[in-house]
């Protein structure tokens, strides 16, 4: 037959019919309905903006306000009219609130004063976002421990297994001051021959070493201040004894000299009397403050260990009548008691449990402010997991984060609104819940972490999930591209967010899409998802067009270039170049030499 071969002129072939075509294909088939896109968040004129991307068709849109000055830029009428616009075209509208510091802590250490600064404008956008959907509950958006640097894990820990820490950046719990805690080699002496003994410690066994030696210090300063008082109570306690103590004090009340009277032993006895009371009364004041820190910082345990131990304290006071050497013995016995480790507040903390305690406030608070004013209506607070690396960004600690939220909350409608505990729970659960940002979560790669592990942490955070961002990267840089063109693994992590995933708002966030390539990401996550052409749920699909010359997307390819149109005059000048029309910047026909206008 000779040495030839055919081939298909049409370049598609027949597999472009297959379900699963296309090198983009996720293999997690999603309809556009489900899928939105956000705005531009450099602009604050968020009508224009929104009315470019509706025209699009998309029917879910998010308004990304990020910088709380464009948030501010914006108009309050115009969020009015993103309400009004939206009911004509029958698009959805969330918002992604700016992007603020949610703990408190600062480069000074932890502030309450900013942490409620933050409140305050957490609170207001919720509340100006209100506007958007006055009928019923937008998702709000914020980011979780922004800006704050978080643990870095060996393990992320699954079903009883703990997770392990290489790196836990800890924070003392009084001043916010941070400090990094790594796996750490000690060596020490008096190994058999000579041997030098080593020992490994872990991130966890430095942190409690520190707890227990912070307190030692404490503790010890004031046995070094009491030694010095002691040294003068001995030295001089048989004439300190023998003052006529009751007549030095009814002198003293009667305005007159106390030592009147007294001879040269006994008044140098007074002054070393009073010398050591000085003393006491500094580790006093000293021992007060290191109880009330035990006490303020401590477990439910050691408090009531510290309330029995307060009450010892006061029985020994009584018994010794209030004399110096009594209330020095009785300070003696209270520091040996204070000295045990297990009165040891646990003052330094991993920075996860220091933001969720904190942060749970903030966004708490701001949820039931909302939920005062609008009830039943009120938005709906998100909280998004930042980029791998900050705090509070895996699955687990989000988590968290979101239920001691939902817990501030209801404990603010119980005690306001006067309402039962299940039923301030289902507030809770409707009005606080997490965004999953899958872009974010894949950057766990960084620190060795594989599929199987992001997807864990997913796992992790369904029963929470109340909205999805959907990116993709390479799990090194916050890059964000659509979905199908990094290794991001979204089938499995969609499968693991179940039904919460599938009725989620799925917002598209490219950024670097939209910076480098200047078109909207739109088509290129129909074509990862395989989403269907017709409303009617049926083929073909989006991923299906990539081997059609004759698509939308596609113009007519080699079979009919747009050339030829620009070239012979063929009056398609306003025509999309999609649809044979004249190219832009294009002078006109080649039989006229003039424009087609």
């Amino acid at each position: 037959m000779g040495d030839y071969s055919v081939s298909d002129i049409y370049q598609g072939g027949y597999s472009s019919f297959k379900p699963n075509y296309g090198s983009t294909f996720v293999n997690y088939t999603m309809n556009a309905s489900k899928l939105g896109i956000t705005t531009d968040p450099r602009t604050a004129n968020i009508m224009q903006d929104s009315s470019t991307k509706l025209n699009m068709g998309i029917k879910q849109i998010e308004l990304a306000l990020v910088s709380p000055e464009v948030f501010d830029s914006i108009p309050k009428q115009q969020l009015k009219e993103i309400s009004r616009m939206s009911k004509l075209v029958g698009a959805e509208v969330s918002v992604h609130g700016p992007v603020l510091n949610s703990t408190g802590i600062t480069q000074q250490g932890f502030s309450e004063l900013n942490r409620e600064e933050v409140e305050r404008r957490i609170s207001d956008v919720m509340i100006r976002s209100h506007d958007i959907n006055p009928e019923g509950n937008s998702p709000v958006t914020f980011h979780a421990g922004e800006g704050i640097l978080g643990s870095e894990w060996k393990t992320l820990g699954w079903g009883d297994k703990a997770r392990e820490a290489k790196k836990i950046i800890a924070v003392d719990k009084e001043s916010g001051k941070m400090i990094p805690l790594e796996e750490e080699e000690k060596f020490y002496p008096g190994g058999k021959g000579g041997e030098i003994i080593k020992k490994e410690y872990s991130p966890e066994e430095n942190l409690k070493i520190i707890n227990e030696t912070e307190w030692d210090n404490k503790i010890s300063q004031l046995f070094f201040n009491k030694e010095r008082a002691d040294e003068i109570l001995e030295q001089n306690q048989t004439q300190i004894q023998q003052l006529p103590l009751a007549e030095m004090q009814e002198r003293e009340k009667k305005g007159q000299d106390p030592l009147g009277g007294l001879t040269p032993t006994q008044q140098q006895a007074y002054i070393k009397m009073r010398d050591a009371q000085n003393y006491l009364s500094e580790i006093n004041k000293t021992a007060n403050g290191i109880f009330s820190k035990a006490y303020k910082f401590g477990n439910e345990e050691q408090q009531e260990a510290l309330k029995q131990l307060s009450e010892d304290y006061r029985k020994d006071l009584e018994k010794n009548g209030g004399s110096v050497l009594g209330e020095s013995k009785a300070m003696h016995k209270l520091l040996i008691n204070l000295q045990n480790p297990e009165f040891a507040p646990e003052m330094f903390v991993p920075i996860e449990k220091f933001a969720t305690d904190q942060s749970s406030k903030t966004f708490g608070n701001a949820a039931f402010n909302a939920y005062k004013q609008f009830g039943n209506t009120a938005p709906i607070l998100s909280i998004e997991n930042p980029p791998a690396g900050f705090g509070m960004s895996t699955g687990e600690d989000l988590k968290n984060l979101v239920i001691a939220s939902r817990k501030q909350f209801a404990d603010r409608v119980i005690k306001e609104k006067g309402i039962s505990e299940r039923e301030a729970e289902k507030l809770a659960e409707k009005f606080i819940g997490a965004t999953w940002d899958v872009g974010h979560i894949n950057m766990l790669r960084k620190q060795g972490f594989k599929d199987e592990d992001i997807v864990r942490e997913s796992e992790k955070v369904a029963p929470f999930v109340k909205h999805v961002h959907l990116s993709d990267n390479f799990g090194f840089e916050h890059t964000e591209l659509p979905m199908g063109m990094g290794n991001v693994p979204i089938k499995e992590i969609m499968e693991k967010l179940g039904q919460k995933g599938f009725d989620a708002k799925k917002i598209i966030e490219a950024g670097q899409w939209w910076q480098h390539f200047q078109t909207p990401p739109f088509k290129e996550t129909l074509e990862a998802f395989g989403s269907p052409i017709y409303s009617m749920q049926m083929s073909p699909y989006w991923n299906q067009a990539l081997g059609f010359q004759q698509g939308y997307f596609g113009g007519y390819g080699a079979m009919l270039p747009s050339i030829n149109y620009e070239s012979f005059g063929a009056g398609f000048s306003r025509l999309p170049s999609e649809l044979g029309g004249q190219r832009q910047g294009a002078e006109g026909s080649r039989m006229s030499g003039r424009g087609m206008e």
